[in-house]
């Protein structure tokens, strides 16, 4: 059984093509996508060939990984339900990780039309729900997840770098557990986007300054510092961030590392600072996003700027690379497609 779907074939390449599906098994629920989220960043580092899986940078001694179905989010209705498989029922909308495929990276898909995915990548959206909102769920949950690591007291300071959507949903969870936030980034049109509070900072790296009135808002040491960018590019500046922690204090990082990945622990345990390292999504803290933006807690449908049917995912990342001061949640919509 073929499905179309979206296709990474070679270093910047990018197909919207036909992908083999198994057979579904009793195990599996089948969905027909509706809208997918693309990920930016981890999307964006395997067309450039920088990763070879979710944490494992790419060297030229491991196979290519290509060709891949990338992504992991996706929203869709059921169409089949397999014996096994107890908590759904077709024409349900639900929200799915992964999808089974054949004969590519991983041997999984995300953007695809329909598929077979094991039951427990797949979760049922609350009566009524928009489904748009949702479609994201997998990176909104890397952003709560980051948010909810560090301990957080009422009104203390925490630091956020990088204006992406999990910079944003992490500087929304830390805001809703009662920190005072400033979220810093590259690209005003992004940081607008941030719904700030009273005592709430977004602040552009391109200010010379801009650390110096970071520092001044939170009275010379941070409570949390959340790095949403990776060390890889960040280094030099997670490198002067942490000695302005407090004792005590929370490191928390949530970007692609690469190669370059080395903090002095010396640094940290001066200050009996904790590192928090989020990576991935669990089922329970899919179910405890969900929930969130449910009840309006965190909010995604804001960060989507831009809509394209799937079969112009070539332009989509054209956007995504060469437009970052108007493009941030990018949605592939398949209800055209068959």
């Amino acid at each position: 059984m073929k499905s179309p779907a979206v296709l990474f074939t070679a270093k910047n390449k990018i197909e919207f093509g036909e992908v083999t599906i198994p057979d579904p098994g009793p195990g599996d629920v089948v969905v027909r996508t509706t809208h997918s989220w693309i990920s930016n960043g981890t999307e964006g580092s395997f067309l450039r060939l920088e990763r070879f899986d979710g944490v494992t940078p790419w060297q030229p001694h491991m196979p290519l990984p290509y060709p891949m179905v990338p992504g992991y989010q996706k929203v869709g209705v059921v169409e089949e339900v397999g014996k096994d498989v107890t908590g759904f029922h077709e024409g349900q909308n639900v929200f799915v990780t992964i999808t089974r495929a054949e004969g590519v990276h991983f041997n999984f898909a995300g953007h695809l039309l329909r598929g077979p995915a094991v039951a427990n990548e797949v979760i049922a959206l609350p009566e009524g729900e928009d489904p748009l909102p949702c479609s994201g769920l997998v990176l909104t949950q890397v952003g709560t997840n980051t948010g909810a690591r560090p301990t957080v007291d009422t009104g203390c300071h925490a630091l956020v770098v990088g204006d992406g959507m999990v910079g944003h949903w992490s500087a929304q969870t830390l805001q809703m557990r009662g920190a005072q936030v400033a979220l810093v980034g590259r690209h005003d049109f992004r940081l607008n986007l941030f719904a700030g509070r009273q005592g709430d900072l977004t602040l552009n790296s391109h200010d010379p300054d801009w650390l110096e009135v970071a520092r001044n808002w939170a009275g010379g040491e941070f409570d949390v510092v959340v790095d949403t960018v990776g060390n890889e590019a960040n280094y030099d500046l997670n490198m002067r961030l942490v000695p302005m922690l407090k004792w005590g204090g929370h490191f928390v990082t949530a970007g692609h590392e690469g190669f370059k990945s080395w903090i002095d622990l010396r640094q940290f345990i001066y200050r009996e600072a904790t590192i928090h390292c989020p990576c991935g999504w669990t089922r329970p803290r899919l179910e405890w996003t969900l929930g969130l933006i449910h009840e309006k807690k965190i909010t995604t449908r804001n960060l989507i700027t831009h809509h394209f049917p799937a079969s112009q995912v070539e332009q989509a990342w054209h956007s995504i690379f060469t437009q970052k001061d108007s493009t941030l949640g990018v949605i592939l919509d398949w209800d055209s497609i068959s």
